[in-house]
Parts: C-alpha cells; structure tokens; sequence
C-alpha cells in the first residue's frame, strides 16, 4: 500500500507547485479570513465628498476655487498634508486652476494619476537600486493632470491590480516604466511626508525583496514590489467636521456615480480609501507580507505533513493512526494561522486539505484491508474457534502474524483406529455422515475448553490450546479435552450403526504458530517438535493398548491423575518417550 503514497503525493502537490486558479484562490480566501485588522497609525484621515456635498455645489467636478477653499481649510484646520485621490486632465473651465496650484504650494500635497493604456508614462522619480534591476509591476500609461497643478504637487499612481478573484488585495509601492519607475500614491504620500527625494529597491535573485524611503523602515514586498493591504480601520471625516489635526488627509469622493468602486475582502470602497490603507499598512510593523520562501516553504510541509499523515494511518492502525492523523492535521491549520498573525503570509490551506484527502484514502484502504482480514479470518476460525474468539482475532488481528511466533501450547490429536476397514465395508455416504458426526462432537469438546480445532486430515483432528488466544491452564484443559472426547465418543456410538474408537495424543512444547501463507491467502496453523511428538503419541495409544497417551511435559503440570506407561519408541525420535495416560471415568 506504500507503493500508492508517491503518485499520491504527486498528484495532489500538482495545484500547489503550478499555482492553480482553485488553489490559488482558496489561499487568497484563507489570508483574507486570518489576516487581522490592523489599529490605524494614527498619521491619516479620510476625507471623503459626500453626495450632500456635490449637490450642494451644483454637481461634480467642483469647481477649482471650490477645491482652493477646500485646501486653505484643511491647513486652518491643522493637516499636515493633502492626498488628492482624483484626476485634474483638463483645464477648469471656470478658470480656478491657478488659484488651486497656488494653494497646493502652501502644504505637502499629492496628486492622483490614473491608470489608462492610452495614456503616457508617468514621469518617474528618484531611485536607488540595491542589486540587479528587475522587472517590477509594470505601468500601461497614465492619464497626467495638467502642468500647473503638477508644478505644485507631487503625483503617484491610483493603481489597484486585482487578483485572480478580481479582489484587490496587493498594491504596488512602485511601477515599471521603460523611463524608471514611478510610485503609486500611498507611497507617494509617505514621501512627501519625511521629505525624502529617493526611493531605494533592494532586489535579490527573486525580484523585489524591499522598498524604503528615508524616515520609514524598509517595507517588505513580494518580487514584483508589492504591499499586501491591512484593512486599517483609518478614521473618516467630512467638509462639515474636518477633524484633521496633525493627519495627513486622503481627500475622495463617494458621492454615487463619480469614482468607481473598487471590490476588495473587505467590501467595495471608493480609490482614497484603498490608498490611504496603503499608506498605513506602510507603517505598520509586522504588517502581512508573502515571503519570497513562501512556495518552496509551502511544498516542503505539504510533503512532511501529508507523508506522516499517510504513515501514521498505515502503521498505526485505524483508531491510533486517525487520532494522531487528527492531531497532525490541527498541527497544519495552528501552524497556518501562527505564521499569519507573525505577518508571514504562508499558505497551509492545500495542505490541509491534501492531509484530508490522503487520510481519507488511507482510511478507506486500510478499513477495506481489515475488513477482508475480518471476513477471512471468520472464515477460516468461525467452525473451530469459540464465536468469543473469533470476536477476539477479528478486533486483534496482530495476534494473527504471518509467518508465526514462538508460542509454549499444548496440542492435541486425534485419529479414527480402522478407518480404512470401515471404508471398505460401507458405502461413502455412509462413512462421511459417520465421520462428521465423530469430529463435530470432537470439535464441540474442543471449543468447549477454549481450544481451537486447527485443521482436519482426513479422519485425524488436530487442536491447539493456548493459541491463537491465551488460554490459562492449557494443559489441563487439553488432557479434559481428550478425555470428554473419549466419552464423547461412547456416546455417539449408541446412535451409529458401525461403533467407532479414536485414539488421542497430548503433548505441551514449544512451536511456530502463525498465518503460513501470503497476505492474501493464509493458513493457520503450528509447526514444531512438539506438534509433531503430539500426532506420533496418537499414533502410538494402539501400540500401548490405550486411548489416550499423554507426553511427559503434559504431565508435568496436569492436575488429573495419570498412570505412567512403559517407554515408547516413535518415529523420529532416537530415544524413548515417557508416556502416561489417564482413567476415563
């Protein structure tokens, strides 16, 4: 069954190793539920233009005077800088774009660029790269604002790619464009607000490894340079209130109609908000980031666990082996869940659910092995063995070792004396119906003494006390056998129409008891000196003119009185045997 755990492993590492769209999302799904909401950094605040607002003003856009005011407000009010997130591409007709610029100098300020493949590249900005250049997120284009607006703020890119779900959920800090790179505006705004003028890219042989500005601590990204997003809850204001003191303000609209809004785990939300998240999870340390040794670190567990998985099922057995299985698979989703809040975005998802499938399979192969095992050994003890017993071996099938073990037992058998004579004189119906009742009432005695009627060669019994069970007392309970056999016997000839004898010989010794025969095909059944010396006193009770002859260390601990007899020659023995038998009455 081994054989099956490397075509198991590969076949479910194949969506893991090539990043499937399934598993691919289910892993997005997963960090979405165990990722937690960070507290804001307390640096930003959402401004946001409501639909009151824009009716109030006659309809959007606002005109550029309107947005002056707005500006001269918020510094009253005490910010300490102002995010733009939305596009000034054509002049104010209404001629406010000077009046605007001019407010836009008196305070850090930062313009959104959107992203559009007819537009141009943006310009780019101020880069120092620590390694080989890369090949980061990649720009289609800008739509730009116009040259006076640009003159008195900065800009950065309104990009929000999304996943393979269409959620956004990863941002980059900066955009390829075959100028340089440009920064998106979450990133943008930290800039503006340490007053850095370079962005430095540390690469590796991956890609991007990090991106920091002077003032911030280096920002880990994934190889295209990009943030995974704490959903921060950043605190929201409006042109009523202005609650803006000492914050940096994202300025948006969520008026119906004028921004679109952009799907994410967290519900749909306007572009300033994604930004502004953007900036806070910037901040925050420890914030969620996939690691570059994520897949190599994902596949390596996914081999450990789903291989112990499958071992511990198959060695250990059903009940042990699914316990520890359970532990195991608990031990995936702990691990999982740890390394999310320790900000390592390691996907455990996969898996997890590999170590349910594959203990499943082993499972389902290891109940049907055991059932065929229950159903055999049924099969070949239900007719010799105590129900009890047989009960015994089918929930402890270990007792049933192929190939044997050494075991102390006491054997006993039987034969029919003129077997042959009375084949000859009857018919063979006749002489089978005589021969089934003889060894049904010997099989009866066996079982009653909680022996076990090993097999039938022709008219001889053979049965073994003490296995495959233990059975205290086995050499007493052997010689009793014998004798109710005896008895047994007498009686059944009452009903027979041809009497029968049988001769019987005990003996106690060492031998191999086990399953002789392949996994699938088994025969149980005991081989040894012992066995052998027990089927030669049989043999011998017609030469000593008794019905039962017992072996010298049978009688050692027999409880039954006993007559000892003269020594006996046997085949395969060079030297006599001391032999007794015992009363039958």
């Amino acid at each position: 069954m081994n054989k099956l755990l490397l075509p198991i492993l590969i076949i479910l590492s194949l969506p893991l190793v090539f990043q499937s769209t399934p598993t691919e999302i289910l892993k997005l799904k997963i960090f979405d539920a165990f990722v937690t909401t960070q507290e804001p950094s307390g640096n930003f605040v959402i401004l946001n233009i409501t639909e009151e607002d824009v009716a109030r003003e006659g309809g959007w856009p606002l005109p550029r005077r309107r947005l002056a005011q707005i500006q001269v407000d918020l510094i009253n009010e005490g910010a300490i800088g102002i995010g733009w997130v939305m596009s000034f591409p054509q002049p104010d007709r209404m001629g406010g774009d000077k009046v605007f610029a001019k407010t836009l100098k008196y305070i850090p300020s930062v313009l959104s660029v959107f992203e559009s493949e007819n537009g141009q590249y943006p310009k780019t900005t101020g880069t120092v790269i620590l390694g080989n250049d890369v090949q980061g997120f990649i720009s289609p284009g800008v739509v730009e604002n116009i040259p006076p607006l640009i003159e008195s703020a900065t800009q950065g890119i309104s990009t929000a790619p999304v996943d393979v779900d269409q959620l956004v959920r990863r941002i980059p800090l900066l955009v390829k464009t075959p100028n340089g790179y440009a920064s998106s505006f979450g990133t943008e705004v930290l800039k503006t607000l340490t007053g850095a003028k370079t962005y430095i890219i540390k690469t590796n042989d991956n890609g991007i490894e990090e991106i920091s500005v002077k003032g911030i601590p280096p920002v880990k990204t994934d190889s295209l340079g990009r943030k995974w997003i704490s959903w921060v809850n950043t605190p929201e204001t409006t042109l009523e209130k202005m609650n803006v003191a000492n914050k940096f303000v994202f300025i948006g609209v969520t008026a119906n109609g004028v921004m679109p809004q952009i799907a994410t785990p967290v519900g749909l939300l306007e572009p300033h908000k994604i930004q502004a998240a953007l900036s806070e999870s910037i901040l925050i340390q420890n914030s969620p980031h996939i690691p570059d040794f994520a897949l190599a670190l994902e596949i390596l567990l996914f081999g450990i666990f789903v291989t112990l998985t499958w071992l511990v099922i198959n060695y250990l057995g059903i009940t042990k082996g699914i316990s520890i299985a359970i532990i195991l698979l608990f031990t995936t989703a702990f691990s999982g869940f740890f390394s999310i809040q320790k900000g390592y975005l390691i996907d455990f998802s996969w898996t997890f659910i590999s170590q349910f499938i594959t203990g499943a399979i082993a499972f389902y192969l290891n109940f049907r092995k055991q059932f065929k095992l229950r159903q055999q050994i049924k099969k070949q003890f239900e007719h010799y063995l105590d129900p009890r017993q047989v009960k015994r071996l089918q929930d402890n099938p270990e007792l049933l070792k192929l190939g044997g073990e050494k075991r102390y037992a006491t054997f006993l058998f039987t034969d029919v004396r003129g077997f042959t004579s009375l084949s000859e004189k009857l018919e063979p119906e006749e002489v089978t119906e005589i021969m089934n009742k003889a060894l049904t009432v010997q099989v009866q005695c066996v079982q009653k003494n909680g022996g076990m009627v090993d097999k039938f060669i022709g008219d001889a019994c053979m049965a073994i006390f003490n296995a495959p069970i233990d059975l205290e007392d086995h050499q007493n309970k052997a010689v009793k056998t014998a004798i109710e056999m005896q008895q047994a016997i007498k009686e059944l000839n009452n009903e027979l129409s041809h009497p029968i004898a049988i001769g019987v010989g005990v003996n106690t010794g060492e031998a191999v008891i086990g399953n002789m025969g392949s996994d699938t095909r088994f025969d149980y059944s005991a081989i040894g000196d012992a066995v052998n010396t027990a089927a030669r006193l049989e043999s011998g009770t017609k030469e000593a003119g008794v019905d039962i002859l017992i072996g010298e260390e049978t009688a050692k601990i027999c409880n039954f009185k006993l007559k000892s007899l003269k020594d006996l020659k046997v085949k395969g023995k060079e030297k006599k045997l001391k032999v007794y038998t015992c009363n039958l009455n």
